[in-house]
């Protein structure tokens, strides 16, 4: 049994392809050790001449059993198996073992395809003549033309004879008789016929001559892609590579500062709507189109670095296919997970910083649909007639309404003072490595579970659905680690430059800025600790008088 050797890649154990001695024992090769078992001829970045060549039974995929067979031919047509992985249509004269291949090969001055594309033109047969038209060509055209008026017309005739027809009003073509029109009929099917079966010798001819230099076109072929395909099959290899892209990487979408390398096209969205989400990708589905080309496409890029907050449905950007053609693009979908460790630990504060805008907005639009709602009272009740008991109600002052909302707000004020009095009282009994240890403590208490769900997902990172999505029979996971997704996605770069923005707002003193950074994180600690104390994690006096003024502050509120 010949002895493969194996690596670890993207997180599962494959077999390394690396010499003529694998692709010749690739037969042996158990197919469960296969990353891929199948996959389309077409839509990927391989020459779909070289994958038709492969697929034997001709139904557009490319499957382990018909890999195998090429193995197996060219094992039979090459002495030396390694000259394949130079990737390259060039093939050594003397290298090629099969006779009838090596005498089509003297033909040319050198085994490539450029050399045999000029043979091919320089090709020549003796065709045969097409016999020549019984009519005129614009006559054969009109008779095509009114082929079926002639004939309803003649039909008429027949049924007008015997009184289950009028007569006809127009004749197409006066003089004409039916058994000349049959006669005409006859005479073009006939020539059309000749001329077809001439053309189909001709052609056949052209095969044939043609077709003896195929057997070299395909070695010449598969010498270049073989190689590049096994790459992407029994291994995604071509995908792991730095500075590589594999066969069905589309292209590079550019956004938000940023080039996103991982980019697939999205073939059948019903199913990558289904199957996405279990890639734990961050995933953003972008509809394409270019002028120039005349041509549209839809595509899905993986973000795998930087910040996603200015991302969202309908944001243009480029797309530069790998032939470096430019599309317009815009978003369509998003699918939103992990992209940095960094990224979820702001996280539950970006929300929290949502969720007060968000209420801050509601509270907002509440007091002006109440304000309007109260202007128009007003209005109604001034124009009200005299006497009118409506106009004459009005609204008594609830002066222990706003006494309890003015004894809530200082009770509050009071709450975070004397959690801040007990804080520091807290922190003055702790040494100074003490109180950064129960400040990284907080920190990890409100961003620690997000972290680590964040973590969970990143390791789960996995492209098998994606292909799968597309056409491919994906047979081991294909993680992307957070370093390699780093490389997937690159992010702008500038210099180190001091620039001053004549146009920026004047900004206030570092100092203050600090003051007001420090502020407010001393009143996230507080009411942390507030959270803390009431829920008897710290315990102690201060919790019993914590939870005694919350208890006197929501007693206000009710009254």
């Amino acid at each position: 049994m010949y002895k493969f050797t194996f690596a670890n890649v993207g997180g599962s154990t494959r077999v390394k392809i690396q010499s003529g001695d694998d692709i010749r024992h690739l037969g042996e090769l158990d197919q469960k050790m296969w990353t891929v078992l199948s996959c389309p001829v077409t839509g990927l970045e391989i020459d779909e001449r070289s994958l038709r060549l492969m697929d034997t039974d001709g139904d557009g995929q490319l499957h382990v059993t018909e890999v195998i067979k090429t193995a197996e031919w060219l094992s039979a047509t090459l002495r030396n198996l390694d000259t394949l992985y130079l990737q390259t249509d060039r093939v050594d004269k003397d290298n090629i073992m099969d006779p009838d291949l090596r005498a089509i090969a003297d033909k040319l001055p050198e085994a490539t395809l450029a050399a045999l594309d000029e043979v091919l033109a320089g090709i020549t047969v003796e065709e045969e003549t097409a016999p020549e038209a019984p009519y005129p060509a614009n006559v054969i055209e009109a008779y095509k033309a009114k082929k079926d008026e002639y004939a309803a017309y003649f039909e008429q005739e027949k049924l007008q004879k015997i009184g289950l027809a009028a007569i006809p009003e127009e004749t197409p073509k006066p003089g004409m008789k039916e058994a000349e029109f049959i006669d005409m009929g006859a005479k073009i099917s006939e020539w059309e016929t000749a001329v077809q079966g001439v053309n189909e010798r001709n052609a056949a001819k052209w095969a044939e001559r043609r077709g003896e230099y195929e057997p070299l076109r395909k070695l010449l072929l598969l010498h270049r892609d073989f190689v590049l395909l096994l790459h992407n099959f029994i291994t995604l290899e071509q995908f792991y590579r730095i500075n590589a892209d594999a066969i069905f990487q589309a292209g590079t979408l550019v956004i938000d500062q940023r080039a996103c390398h991982l980019c697939l096209l999205a073939k059948e969205l019903p199913k990558l709507d289904a199957q996405a989400p279990a890639s734990n990708m961050f995933l953003v589905f972008c509809d394409c189109k270019s002028t120039k080309l005349a041509k549209s496409l839809q595509i899905v890029a993986a973000i795998t670095a930087g910040e996603v907050n200015s991302l969202y449905v309908g944001k243009n950007a480029i797309f530069y296919d790998r032939q470096n053609n430019d599309y317009d693009a815009v978003i369509t979908k998003i699918i939103e997970n992990p992209i940095s460790i960094r990224q979820a630990f702001w996280t539950p504060y970006r929300k929290l910083a949502k969720w007060v805008e968000d209420s801050i907005n509601k509270r907002a639009a509440e007091k002006d649909a109440q304000a309007f709602d109260d202007m128009k009272t007003k209005t109604e009740a001034a124009v009200t007639k005299p006497g009118d008991p409506a106009a004459e109600k009005k609204m008594p002052f609830d002066i222990a309404k706003f006494a309890g909302i003015f004894a809530a707000i200082g009770m509050a004020v009071g709450m975070i003072g004397t959690a801040l009095a007990a804080l520091a009282a807290d922190m003055s009994t702790l040494k100074w490595w003490q109180v950064i240890l129960v400040f990284v403590v907080i920190l990890l208490i409100i961003s620690g579970p997000s972290m680590i769900m964040a973590y969970l997902k990143l390791r789960r990172r996995n492209l098998s659905p994606i292909l799968n999505a597309n056409g491919w029979a994906v047979n081991a996971a294909n993680f992307i680690s957070i370093p390699f997704g780093a490389t997937l996605t690159e992010q702008v770069s500038f210099p180190l430059l001091k620039l001053k923005d004549p146009f920026a707002k004047a900004g206030m003193e570092p100092w203050k800025k600090w003051a007001i950074a420090i502020a407010c994180i001393v009143v996230a600690i507080a009411i942390a600790v507030i959270v803390l104390r009431t829920t008897g994690v710290f315990g102690g006096e201060e919790a019993t008088c914590v939870q005694a003024s919350l208890s006197q502050a929501d007693s206000l509120l009710v009254q």
